[in-house]
């Protein structure tokens, strides 16, 4: 009769899981659906397949467990090292200003917490991704993995350099603001191809969005933003 008791215990504790983290998995549904609505929408992104992606990706995985409840919020976060997971609107705008098609190669700067890695994933045939530090690389890979990202490539290594092996690219996104453009980046942008980088020292910079068309490169400043700046392997800012 105990053993009985037991199992039937067991069963209903099972089933009480099931369904808190079943409604956990749908507050945050609603969550990035509003966000969708309220923060994207409402700021002029309009395109269907970036908007979807956001719909897809789940941020609250790229988020520290000390700040799920704010994962969908509008403000950027911190992350390990230092560094800052960005609001989810400039996520949108820098991802909606490359135009991606499906069959683009793009190189991303800054893999940080990997999460606008996954949003570019969704739009294009492949990611690479470059990270100056170990530790972030290494959690942003587990998720990938975890995730099942199968078309996003990581490496260790100083961003300003670019990944010369896997160039030319389609698009460059950089998420760490140099002092300038990084001239490795720009040879490493396909003809045709367009990058957008935060640009400047201190508190605000400039987000630059560039294009090469028959080997010239044309530029223009689309918008204020704050990024943490770009480091080299040594710690010190370009």
């Amino acid at each position: 009769m105990k053993r009985k008791n037991f199992v039937i215990y067991i069963h209903c504790v099972t089933i009480f899981l099931t369904m808190s983290v079943s409604g956990q998995d749908n507050s945050y549904n609603r969550e990035r659906y509003k966000m969708i609505k309220t923060q994207l929408q409402s700021r002029g992104i309009t395109d269907n397949k970036v908007l979807n992606a956001f719909r897809i990706v789940p941020r609250h995985e790229f988020v520290l467990p000390e700040y799920l409840r704010y994962a969908y919020t509008d403000q950027p976060l911190p992350i390990d090292e230092g560094q800052t997971i960005s609001q989810p609107f400039i996520v949108a705008y820098m991802t909606d200003a490359l135009q991606l098609k499906k069959s683009d190669r793009v190189l991303e700067v800054g893999t940080g917490s990997g999460y606008q890695a996954a949003i570019l994933a969704q739009l294009c045939d492949s990611v690479f991704t470059v990270e100056i530090f170990e530790s972030l690389e290494t959690k942003a890979s587990k998720i990938f993995k975890e995730l099942k990202y199968h078309n996003i490539v990581c490496k260790v290594g100083d961003g300003y350099l670019g990944w010369k092996e896997k160039a030319p690219f389609d698009a460059i996104i950089v998420t760490c603001a140099p002092s300038h453009i990084p001239k490795p980046l720009q040879d490493q942008l396909a003809d045709g191809g367009r990058m957008i980088i935060p640009v400047g020292e201190g508190q605000v910079q400039h987000l630059i969005l560039m294009q090469k068309q028959n080997g010239k490169k044309g530029q223009k400043s689309v918008l204020p933003v704050r990024f943490v700046p770009m480091l080299d392997d040594e710690g010190l800012k370009y």
